[in-house]
């Protein structure tokens, strides 16, 4: 006789009111472990019961003629009895987040409490039994007498049609329910307009939902006006991750400038732009020749340092009149605000710049492995919420370059060179380095000797078109050098993309840092020198704008006339490709820039302003140039670090070059005695100890101010000590870093155990039923 094992089964009612939400880890943790031990005590009560098989099915399901079934392993597929696969249905991984009337009946519950809370209504617990509501206030979960599902969708629907919309479209959005599910609890829980309103006046939620309207529209009109809205994802489908990590740098760039205007406009421009100070003659007319050399009508506004006055506003100007520097009734010093603001400006652009490093760290290189990446891209990419036509063409050509991008990412299989190979291959490659380290070396004695004939030889007046002769050939150098290191790097024949791209990236900084080391010796060391007697800081602040200026003209001319002209000769040639996107020579020139407007906060507080609109129509630009003349490149590659080495580019050895610059001026150079806030002092930093010496002077309240300013400023092992916890702070980091890897680890390790340690129970229970059988 043929015989079956009989579990008791739960029914759909008790099963309902056991299963928990799927996004409710707490609860689903907790749920194991009472299924678990609900099932221990049903087996334990009731035993494992055999019973007579059905005559219409004489054997149990999964046995074979003359063949005994084999036990479940990682190897082949196993096939169990009926009794086998209904223990199987009933373990907790099988059972919790099945049913859709539980999922209803959990939401509902949450709406009606979400309700409660907005209407501020008591608690169940503290009403009489009279005050209680039957229906509303019911847990359908823990009810034993539950509903069916079509009343509990009903009694859904009611309590979200109570909601705002902003409300209802969240608890929908979050409800683990099929597209077609959600549409249709949506347009049910739609009022008409009368009901709508008459129940947003009971509730008194109407203005708040208008509120919420009117923020909605504001955040889509700004992302309208955001010009990388839309574009981002187009270039990444087009052109791959390399590509688009030039316009996301070019996004964090902008975003680090607006941080950096802030405060200046703020406390320093908008100020004195408030109380002018008295101009003794009037600026030249604007010719606009201004807008290229920086100077004419420019020299004598809050465009420059030497607009600035050394005033302290609120209080008499100094110069035996009594007349007062403005209206203000604080006093406020200029010098000391322009030497906090600057300061304050620069510290939250390092925090910001440090926190954008680390989140790219963090997203570039994170903890545990990335095995199963290419399946998972394969099957989990799409998001099913899109349905445009437009949408779902860009997410399909982003999966696509995804997917050549990590095959790329696979190491070739190459046949090994020879010994000679090798040789020839190491001479070539060193024959290409020292090239480059000559261009560069080259490059920086050019600039260093030409700007040494523009100091010995002044430009006259009238003649500003000179001006731009040191501009014109740093920009033409910083043009044609990254051409002349891609012709040599041609030679190299590298085979990984991602190890020519470093490359590239290290001969174009070596570039740009020997033109940069030249032109700071250039500005504070040969220009100071020269222009004693002279307001010196607004000539270098005008060069500052011009080489800003220059450098993007000569981007624009070599974006529209260079790839334009490549890409009207490819079409004309039969089989001509179109060119490739430069990305590290177009991202250099970025950092590049960026330097040089750092370099001119000092003496340009508006110089930021510029660079934003620099960098507006540098991504304009490129964007339209490289959509119509380039191509995707050939051998796609993953730059899946690449925005981190940019971002650690530009902090260190920018930043912190910019940083240096700034505060040797700061502290070692003498200002101009004819202009600024700072005229009458030795060094801009002597006006913090000017200002420390004055509340010295004013009373024992302020005297904290300077022992504070004495203990972190002047002292060093303030200093020290920061620096050594900044150490110990990220040490600590990587220890946690490894922990965190070696927690995951031992927990990939507990988890595969445990998949082994089920299949054993498994098939030591089928063991046991086989044996019950075999003795029956």
């Amino acid at each position: 006789m043929a015989l079956v094992l009989n579990v008791p089964e739960t029914s759909v009612q008790d099963s309902e009111e056991q299963e928990p939400s799927p996004y409710e880890e707490s609860q689903v943790h907790d749920s194991f472990r009472e299924l678990i031990r609900e099932q221990s005590q049903w087996v334990a009560q009731e035993g494992l019961e055999l019973q007579p098989l059905a005559a219409e099915d004489p054997r149990p399901r999964g046995w074979h003629d003359g063949a005994q079934q084999t036990f479940l392993g990682p190897e082949a597929a196993q096939v169990y009895s009926a009794a086998t696969l209904r223990i199987l249905a009933s373990m907790p991984s099988r059972t919790i987040g099945r049913s859709r009337g539980a999922i209803i009946s959990q939401y509902y519950n949450r709406t009606v409490r979400l309700r409660n809370l907005q209407n501020s209504q008591p608690l169940l617990g503290t009403m009489t039994r009279s005050a209680r509501p039957s229906l509303r206030m019911r847990d359908l979960e823990l009810d034993p007498e539950a509903l069916g599902e079509d009343e509990k969708r009903s009694l859904l629907v009611e309590e979200l049609q109570g909601l705002s919309a902003a409300q209802r479209d969240h608890m929908l959005r979050e409800m683990p329910l099929n597209l077609a599910e959600k549409r249709g609890l949506r347009e049910q829980s739609w009022l008409p307009r009368g009901r709508r309103r008459a129940r947003q006046g009971r509730s008194g939620g109407f203005c708040c939902s208008r509120l919420a309207s009117a923020f909605r529209s504001l955040q889509a009109l700004s992302r309208l006006a955001q010009p990388w809205h839309y574009a981002l994802k187009q270039i990444g489908g087009q052109f791959g991750s390399g590509v688009l990590s030039y316009f996301v740098f070019l996004k964090t760039l902008l975003a680090l400038n607006m941080l950096l205007l802030l405060p200046l406009v703020a406390f320093l421009v908008a100020v004195q732009a408030a109380f002018p100070p008295a101009v003794p003659q009037p600026g030249p007319p604007c010719t606009g020749l201004e807008l290229l050399t920086g100077g004419g009508c420019f020299t004598a506004t809050v465009m420059y340092y030497g607009y600035y006055s050394n005033a302290t506003l609120g209080l008499p100007c100094g110069d035996g009149d009594g007349e007062p520097c403005g209206a203000g009734r604080l006093p406020y010093s200029m010098p000391l605000a322009y030497l906090a603001t600057t300061g304050a400006a620069f510290f939250l652009t390092c925090i910001a710049l440090v926190y954008s490093m680390s989140h790219s760290f963090g997203e570039s290189y994170r903890v545990g492995s990335t095995k199963g990446v290419h399946a998972m891209t394969v099957f989990c990419s799409w998001d099913c919420k899109v349905t445009e036509k437009r949408a779902s063409r860009l997410q399909r050509d982003n999966i696509c370059t995804r997917l050549k991008e990590l095959l790329a990412a696979w190491p070739p299989c190459r046949a090994a060179r020879s010994t000679c190979g090798r040789l020839r291959q190491a001479a070539v490659r060193g024959l290409v380095w020292l090239l480059c380290v000559g261009v560069a070396g080259g490059c920086a004695a050019a600039v260093l000797a030409f700007s040494e004939v523009t100091v010995q030889n002044p430009v006259a007046g009238g003649q500003e078109v000179g001006l731009l002769v040191l501009p014109l050939l740093v920009s033409l150098l910083n043009l044609g050098a990254p051409y002349l290191f891609c012709g040599l790097a041609a030679l190299e024949r590298h085979d990984s993309p991602v190890l020519e791209a470093y490359v590239a990236v290290a001969r174009n900084l070596l570039l740009k840092v020997a033109i940069l080391g030249v032109l700071c010796y250039h500005w504070l060391g040969r220009r100071v020198a020269a222009l004693q007697g002279q307001c010196w800081e607004d000539l270098v602040g005008q060069e500052l704008y011009r080489f800003l200026v220059t450098e993007l003209v000569f981007t624009l001319l070599d974006s529209l006339l260079g790839e334009l002209v490549w890409r009207l000769i490819s079409e004309k040639r039969r089989g001509g490709r179109k060119p490739e996107f430069d990305i590290v020579r177009n991202v250099l020139d970025l950092i590049y820039g960026q330097t040089l407007t750092w370099f001119g906060v000092l003496f340009s507080p508006l110089l930021p302003a510029v660079q934003i609109l620099r960098l507006l129509v540098l991504f304009q630009v490129k964007k339209a140039s490289l959509m119509a003349n380039c191509q995707a490149p050939r051998r796609p590659w993953l730059a899946s670090h690449m925005s981190t080495i940019f971002l650690t580019l530009l902090c260190f050895p920018a930043f912190l070059g910019a940083a240096v610059f700034l505060c040797y001026a700061i502290w070692q150079v003498r200002p101009s005695r004819s202009c600024g806030p700072f005229r009458t002092l030795d060094s801009m930093y002597a006006a913090g100890t000017t200002w420390v010496r004055q509340l010295e002077r004013a009373g024992h309240g302020a005297s904290w101010l300077s022992w504070l300013h004495h203990c972190l400023v002047e002292n060093t092992c303030f200093l020290f000590l920061v620096s050594a916890l900044l150490l110990a702070v990220i040490y600590l980091n990587i220890q946690v870093v490894k922990g965190q890897r070696k927690v995951i680890c031992l927990l990939k390790e507990q988890i595969r155990n445990e998949g082994e340690d089920k299949i054993f129970l498994i098939n030591r229970l089928h063991s046991v039923y086989e044996r019950k059988e075999r003795s029956r």
